[in-house]
């Protein structure tokens, strides 16, 4: 199976495994920023990585739409103010600012920290706009700098830290 293909298909059976019967609460209104690669190893960062944090953001919001729980926005009427934010994950809040001029009820950001090619981490945090609380997030630490262990680290946070409540 071809990396991208396995990587949606991970993003997908998580989805499967956390899918509940009965009513469902109304979907919050979600600001999914873009994730950020923090490259704080010795290597420069390889095209192959910049590839694959586009398609973490991709599948981190079609996981979140699929969810049932997220419905994720346009930024498209924040755009200047995402532009200019170095690092949304680092901006001492001011995704929930963003997010809630969105008109969303929480602000999602996502990065990817590479310590090493063998070590690297991914990182969650949803976000209340109207509080600036965190509601929920995680972080998985991963071995190896290849599409199999980001989807297998992104299903991880899906399952246990997004879709079943855990904080």
């Amino acid at each position: 199976m071809p990396a991208r293909n396995f990587f949606a298909f991970i993003v997908l059976a998580a989805l499967a495994m956390v899918a509940t019967t009965g009513a469902r609460a109304e979907a919050l209104k979600a600001a999914v920023f873009d994730a950020v690669f923090v490259n704080s190893s010795p290597q420069e960062t390889t095209p192959e990585e910049t590839a694959r944090i586009a398609a973490l953001t991709a599948h981190l919001k079609e996981a979140l739409e699929k969810s049932g729980q997220y419905h994720v926005i346009d930024l498209a009427s924040v755009k200047s103010q995402v532009d200019s934010v170095k690092n949304i994950h680092d901006c001492n809040g001011c995704e929930a600012d963003i997010a809630k001029a969105a008109g969303a009820q929480v602000a999602v950001v996502a990065w990817v920290q590479k310590v090493s090619n063998l070590i690297l981490n991914i990182n969650i945090r949803i976000v209340d706009t109207a509080t600036g609380a965190p509601i929920k997030g995680g972080s998985v630490d991963i071995r190896g700098n290849d599409e199999v262990s980001w989807s297998r680290g992104l299903k991880y946070l899906l399952e246990e830290h997004v879709f079943n409540g855990r904080r």
